[in-house]
């Protein structure tokens, strides 16, 4: 069984390093069957949010395998029209309910909603102190967008989930330094840039000289950086493929020309310019 080492966040609650994520992933078996097979495969970590419209399938999977619930990590996400205090409590319990679970290891605001987010996060430190999530965090803030939250919070994200591989990495340099400074996890989606960078020559000739698929080399590029990563994929071969990444290391002057790789390739959304 391939099991990924835990990272700890700052509060002391341990994530595993490698997650499954299911962004786009269709409602009903495809979500489902991909579940099931990451967690047959070990895999512990399974990141998904509302606006992904598959919540119910990923709980499903989970009460439906024989893993005790405390050994799966679970983080969903804060849609944007849920935002807001009293609307991201009513967002979090539908979530809670959709999932079928009693509480998250994970939330996180899934924007940086302008005029709400300082509202939704209080609301996340109120479900955090109840006990109810037992850590929060943000997704796609930059570097700004955490410096104003910081200024107003109590209680510290733990992670920022941001888009991230060798490919944008000094395009977000700003944002990961202002994350290592203040012991927050930085968690990378996307990280292999939804397929677009996979055939690279530079990527191949990396990969071929580890042996290695292209997709492993750009996970392992992640883990290597500390980084929480979370991989998608609904092929049980490749979700295998992703987590078979900790019998090799990749060499400095190799991690160096990974992140010469960079062009600032943004693949989803970009949250730079908003205020």
């Amino acid at each position: 069984m391939l099991l990924a080492p835990h990272q700890a966040l700052a509060n002391g609650v341990k994530i595993p390093q490698v997650g499954l994520g299911v962004f786009r992933n269709p409602p009903g078996d495809t979500t489902f069957n991909a579940v099931t097979a990451a967690l047959n495969i070990g895999y512990r970590h399974i990141d998904t949010a509302k606006i992904y419209g598959n919540e119910a399938d990923v709980g499903r999977a989970i009460q439906e395998n024989d893993i005790p619930r405390e050994e799966i990590f679970v983080t969903t996400k804060l849609w944007n029209d849920d935002q807001g205090y009293d609307s991201t409590l009513i967002g979090f319990e539908k979530s809670l309910r959709d999932l079928g679970l009693e509480y998250l290891d994970l939330y996180l605001l899934h924007w940086p909603v302008s005029g709400e987010r300082l509202e939704s996060w209080r609301a996340l430190e109120t479900l955090y102190k109840a006990g109810r999530v037992r850590a929060i965090g943000v997704s796609n803030f930059m570097a700004h967008h955490l410096e104003e939250l910081l200024d107003h919070c109590k209680i510290q994200p733990v992670i920022n989930q941001i888009e991230l591989s060798p490919y944008n990495y000094h395009y977000r340099q700003s944002t990961i330094d202002f994350c290592n400074e203040h012991q927050i996890v930085i968690e990378a989606y996307s990280p292999l840039t939804k397929g677009i960078k996979l055939n690279d020559p530079k990527l191949v000739a990396i990969a071929e000289k580890y042996e290695r698929t292209t997709a492993q080399i750009l996970i392992r590029w992640a883990v290597q950086h500390n980084m929480v990563v979370i991989p998608k994929s609904t092929n049980p071969e490749r979700i295998r493929q992703n987590m078979t990444i900790w019998d090799f290391e990749i060499e400095q002057a190799d991690m160096i020309l990974l992140e010469d790789l960079n062009e600032d390739l943004v693949t989803g959304w970009d949250p730079t310019n908003v205020e």
